[in-house]
């Protein structure tokens, strides 16, 4: 039986930081040392090297973003489960933004967040394996994930050269206290973790397909260095983007680059 703890709400306790370096090496740190457990989240003010999907540097104001990250225990999650996992906390942050920024949002494989074409949020999943004589269970057991958020909330101006950012004060006119914003991102993770642990594939990966980003509409990708135009399919169960031109493609993550 899975151990009752990962049943638990996310974000509790959430500790607010001032300054971190990054909240998924923060949080990690504590998960090593053992100070932290299942749904314990950092919140930070700023971030001075916050990271993206390819090592990408994310570059924020300070206090005008939500910068969040939560340890997750899935030692109990079926293995191959990363997808699955990945999409559940993207699925977390699209309900949180759609319920302010309205139907123009989407999930952007494998995890940005976007609204119309322009991107509101990224999200950074690092795991954590078992060492050999650590803790109990098999060396290289999927032991802990850290599941790292940034979104814009009310910044408004932006380092050049970020490509075509927004944040919800520039979509809805509105300043948000990001503690308020924050517990609610942390109640609608909590719904899609539970979906997760109690085997819910299926709704998960069906809601997932729905919320795609350019979804039947031809877009340009890069591999390697060739650039072509196809249309996107739909995503398979185990994460890969699938497409369609003069043949049926599908590929992994960071095997394409969108090209705008």
């Amino acid at each position: 039986m899975p151990h009752p703890a990962i049943f638990q709400p996310l974000g509790k306790p959430l500790t607010v930081l001032s300054s971190v370096d990054s909240t998924n090496n923060y949080a990690m740190a504590q998960v090593r040392s053992g100070l932290a457990g299942h749904g314990a989240a950092w919140l930070a003010m700023e971030q001075t090297a916050g990271r993206g999907q390819r090592g990408k540097t994310w570059v924020t104001n300070p206090g005008d973003n939500l910068l969040l990250s939560i340890a997750l225990q899935t030692s109990a999650l079926p293995a191959g489960s990363q997808f699955l996992l990945s999409a559940a906390i993207a699925l977390g942050c699209y309900d949180f933004f759609k319920i302010h920024a309205g139907d123009e949002t989407r999930v952007k494989w494998p995890n940005d967040l976007y609204w119309r074409d322009r991107k509101a949020a990224g999200i950074l999943i690092e795991n954590r394996h078992l060492a050999k004589g650590e803790d109990s269970g098999p060396e290289g057991a999927w032991s802990w994930a850290i599941a790292g958020m940034g979104i814009n909330i009310n910044q408004t101006s932006f380092a050049e050269g970020v490509r075509n950012p927004v944040s919800l004060k520039q979509i809805t006119g509105k300043d948000f206290d990001v503690l308020v914003l924050t517990k609610d991102l942390c109640t609608r993770l909590s719904h899609r973790w539970e979906q997760l642990v109690n085997g819910d594939a299926q709704s998960l990966l069906t809601d997932y397909r729905q919320a795609l980003y350019k979804l039947g509409e031809t877009v340009r990708l890069k591999k390697d260095s060739r650039i072509f135009e196809t249309t996107i399919t739909g995503v398979s169960s185990d994460g890969r983007l699938l497409t369609r031109d003069t043949l049926e493609r599908q590929f992994s993550v960071g095997e394409i680059e969108w090209v705008f």
